[in-house]
């Protein structure tokens, strides 16, 4: 019977520091988004190391997921192998047996809140980068194109297939094709 630990962050500037988690047989810690369970590779090896009569501990219901579906879908994975579950925060505790009414009650209104405020993040963000594209004042730090569309175009004049296109220029396939459909 091993207490496992669980921390998550949304961000790779982000510290796990202040998750709390007390004394663990082994942590598994990740900086990725809890938007969804898809994409979180600690979380998928936690739910695979975990064994009947553990108990996994995460600090609050947010860490564990921000969607209700996901966060059901999580507790119930846990619950159907025999492994408890605790939420340090909200002081909720689910047992593989799931005779507590009150605590699914509480996992379900907290989870809502969660995909909620998350839900309200991104309302916020979009309303902040549409004032600030109005403004003139949005720089987009998303990922800058880093293919050479003319050369592309250059390689298919010369005969190149998409294939051969591809592996020269160390892209995919699908890549090459949707340059070339845009035109």
């Amino acid at each position: 019977m091993a207490i496992i630990g669980y921390k998550r962050v949304s961000a790779v500037d982000q510290n796990l520091a202040r998750q709390d988690l007390g004394t663990c047989h082994r942590v598994f810690e990740e900086k990725k988004s809890g938007k969804s369970m898809s994409g979180r590779p600690k979380l998928q090896e936690l739910l695979s190391y975990a064994r009947m009569g553990d108990t996994v501990v995460v600090h609050s219901i947010d860490r564990m997921a921000r969607d209700l579906r996901d966060l059901q879908d999580i507790v119930q994975q846990l619950n159907d192998n025999g492994v408890a579950i605790t939420f340090n925060s909200e002081r909720l505790t689910f047992d593989p047996d799931g005779s507590d009414a009150l605590a699914k009650l509480q996992l379900q209104m907290m989870g809502a809140f969660a995909e909620f405020e998350r839900n309200i993040i991104k309302k916020r963000q979009f309303e902040g980068i549409s004032k600030a594209k109005a403004e003139g004042v949005y720089v987009n730090h998303g990922r800058t194109r880093t293919i050479d569309r003319y050369q592309v175009h250059q390689l298919r004049d010369e005969g190149l297939s998409t294939y051969k296109i591809a592996e020269k220029m160390g892209i995919s396939r699908m890549s090459v094709h949707r340059i070339l459909n845009q035109s």
